[in-house]
């Protein structure tokens, strides 16, 4: 989210949360730190507020959520565990989403690293290794069935992220079934929150939870 339109517009949706992105490496989604403070404050509990952070230790990212006040930071890079750790001490109040990156099966590897530090997982289709780290917005879906055995293996509730449009995200409920959907390129025309392409995700994704096949969250 961007402005206060498109966080009221999301909430009208039906959102659960709204995610407002910081600094990145790449993409086009960014906004400074003092519109994200300003943004964060006008969502409304019990909706949930998500900072995108690209920090990778955790006093950066302690800072980083102290100038903006979300009620959630979602990692977006694969930090190492000795910072998650910290993280766990620094932010006790905050809740922790750590965002892995599934380029092949080894992403099945970070769900123990990560366990004792975080509160969720965001499956995304970034690729951090690139000399220009990808941390998200790609518009890519990624391999669904790692995703599956992740959640199917998770200790803690499993966000499905990466290309996901209303023609999409049934089918990917039905594979992953992960807790919730997160997207962003998906729903938006040049640029901006697109109210027809939204309301259509958010329908698409009702459907699947009439079916039973999204997780209660």
């Amino acid at each position: 989210m961007a402005s206060p339109e498109e966080v009221q517009l999301a909430i009208r949706a039906g959102a659960d949360a709204v995610g407002f992105v910081g600094p990145m490496p790449s993409g086009s989604h960014a906004i400074d730190d003092r519109t994200i403070a300003g943004l964060t404050a006008l969502v409304p509990p019990p909706i949930a507020s998500f900072l995108l952070t690209s920090e990778v230790t955790a006093a950066a990212i302690t800072r980083h959520v102290e100038r903006t006040r979300p009620s959630t930071v979602q990692i977006v890079s694969h930090i190492s565990t000795s910072e998650a750790a910290r993280l766990d001490e620094l932010l006790p109040a905050t809740r922790r989403v750590q965002v892995i990156h599934v380029e092949d099966e080894r992403a099945l590897d970070s769900i123990a690293s990560y366990a004792p530090y975080v509160h969720a997982y965001l499956l995304d289709s970034g690729r951090p290794s690139l000399a220009v780290p990808e941390y998200g917005g790609t518009g890519r879906t990624h391999d669904w069935s790692v995703s599956a055995e992740f959640v199917r293996r998770s200790p803690h509730p499993v966000f499905l992220a990466g290309g996901l449009t209303p023609a999409n995200v049934g089918k990917a409920i039905r594979r992953v079934k992960p807790f919730g959907v997160d997207l962003c390129s998906g729903v938006r025309t040049d640029g901006r929150l697109d109210p027809i392409k939204l309301d259509a995700f958010v329908e698409a994704v009702r459907r699947a939870d009439t079916q039973g096949d999204l997780v209660p969250g």
